[in-house]
């Protein structure tokens, strides 16, 4: 089946849609003012030593020195037990390559260690270690084998260095493998090289960025194209293509239509109906998804759905039209951990194994980890789902406060840039003098702040004044723009 991926770029964020057969299947949003450190290598300059807590304090050019513990120091296997002191090993005024493996929160220093790893799309590189390991979860033991045997025979022999095999791997070709071993090695090497020529404190290695992650993660032989419209992010795919993927070059084009690339393919709808509770289905039932911190519920209503046959059939058929939608939704809204789903209740146990089954064939296509354990004593089906990232109503929305936590609002950062590209979409359809934004005080005191650099940008790109005005009675989530 043909996919295809939508990359959208703005200065402040990158959003990506993944597209099978023209319906959207996934959803990804990554903000340039909100990127974590965790993964992120640096050339270091040990600040200070505090043997008393058996720590240090690392210099990486952050606004806080970073915090390494002895724990976390990594040195070769050795025969005697020695208890090992900070206080040895590190001496101020020192370099040291470390990664950051907790991001900074309040007023504590990242968290780093120096025992570097870093991910391939089937493959965990260890420089410093030697051993091949395979996920956890990879149960199978014949599997777990044969691909630790296939690991060894294609690794060189004056290879440093070793690897874990990733849950992904167990559907990767030979080639595939081959490819990420070049792939971590060449990574390596960089990193490496960098670090011979920099002066401390510097980053030696930053993970990926959404649109690059795309050709790591995301492209497989189903992938027909990958639309990117932006020409800078366009240049830089293409090269770290040519580096490092290069059976994907030909699938990468320039969109450079004044049509906006989501209103193309109706994107934005999309994603407001990925926000919303209430799933419609075509036949009339609905879903009723709830997100809450210990697990999703998803609720099958029929609606207004009437059966030809009978009641039982009418019942039969919107489960099995729920099953397809909840897979869906569940890509799209990016939904983990344990999930509970309600089904109608169906009498006939011929029934519930076919929607069972047809739940567990629209989820393979999931690349997620998923274990679905069937209908429980109360007739609900249970599942899990790996949590990866934040789902997408954690990243695009905040709780409300006019409800107190029981529901969802677009944050204002959220609106800001949803009217950035609204004011776009205006400026390439009319001709006006002046814009003016209507919309709420936090979204207007956003724009005076933190966005107002972006307020700038736009205006000098469509060559017309944007002007702004507080409306007291909208909500945060409602805006105009006037055009003037």
């Amino acid at each position: 089946m043909s996919e295809e991926i939508l990359i959208n770029v703005t200065p402040q964020e990158t959003r990506v849609a993944v597209l099978l057969l023209g319906s959207v299947q996934e959803l990804h949003v990554e903000r340039a003012g909100s990127r974590g450190l965790v993964g992120n290598i640096y050339l270091g300059r040990v600040a200070r030593v505090l043997p008393g807590m058996q720590s240090a304090f690392i210099d990486i050019g952050l606004e806080r020195a970073a915090f390494l513990h002895v724990a976390d120091i990594w040195e070769e296997r050795r025969g005697d037990e020695t208890e090992r002191r900070i206080e040895q090993l590190l001496h101020e005024g020192q370099t040291v390559v470390v990664q950051v493996i907790k991001d900074p929160i309040g007023t504590k220093g990242a968290r780093l260690s120096t025992q570097i790893s870093f991910a391939g799309r089937y493959l965990v590189y260890l420089p410093q270690e030697s051993h091949i390991g395979i996920s956890q979860r990879i149960e199978g033991e014949e599997e777990r084998e044969h691909l630790r045997q296939v690991l060894q025979e294609l690794l060189p022999l004056d290879i440093q260095g070793g690897f874990i095999v990733r849950t992904m791997a167990e559907s990767a070709s030979v080639e595939d493998l081959g490819a990420d071993i070049a792939y971590l090695q060449r990574l390596w090497h960089d990193i490496r090289e960098k670090s011979k020529v920099c002066i401390a404190p510097c980053v030696l290695y930053q993970d990926l960025n959404l649109a690059l992650r795309v050709l790591r993660d995301f492209v497989n032989t189903e992938t027909s194209r990958i639309l990117v419209d932006s020409r800078e992010t366009f240049q830089k795919m293409i090269e770290f293509a040519h580096n490092y993927t290069g059976g994907v070059t030909d699938k990468l084009q320039h969109y450079s239509a004044d049509r906006p690339l989501f209103d193309l393919h109706a994107i934005d709808d999309e994603i407001e109906k990925a926000l919303a509770r209430r799933v419609d289905l075509k036949s009339g039932g609905y879903l009723i998804i709830d997100q809450t911190e210990a697990l999703t519920t998803i609720d099958v209503n029929t609606g207004g759905f009437v059966g030809a046959r009978n009641f039982d059939d009418t019942i039969f058929k919107t489960n099995l039209e729920a099953s397809q939608s909840i897979a869906r939704q569940l890509r799209l809204r990016n939904l983990g951990g344990i999930i509970i789903i309600d089904f109608i209740d169906m009498d006939s146990t011929e029934h519930r194994e076919t929607v069972l089954s047809e739940l567990k064939k629209s989820l393979a296509r999931d690349s997620t980890r998923i274990s679905v354990s069937g209908f429980s004593a109360l007739g609900l089906v249970e599942m899990t789902r790996k949590r990866t990232r934040e789902s997408l109503a954690h990243v695009l929305c905040e709780p409300c406060p006019t409800c107190q936590g029981r529901g969802e609002i677009k944050t204002a950062r959220t609106v800001c840039y949803d009217v950035l590209r609204e004011i776009i979409r205006e400026a390439r359809q009319f001709g006006a003098r002046e814009y003016r934004i209507l919309a709420s005080q936090p979204v207007v005191d956003l724009f005076l702040d933190e966005e107002s650099q972006s307020l700038a940008q736009l205006s000098d790109f469509i060559g017309k004044p944007v002007s702004l005005q507080v409306e007291t009675s909208y909500t945060q989530e409602q805006y105009d723009i006037i055009l003037l």
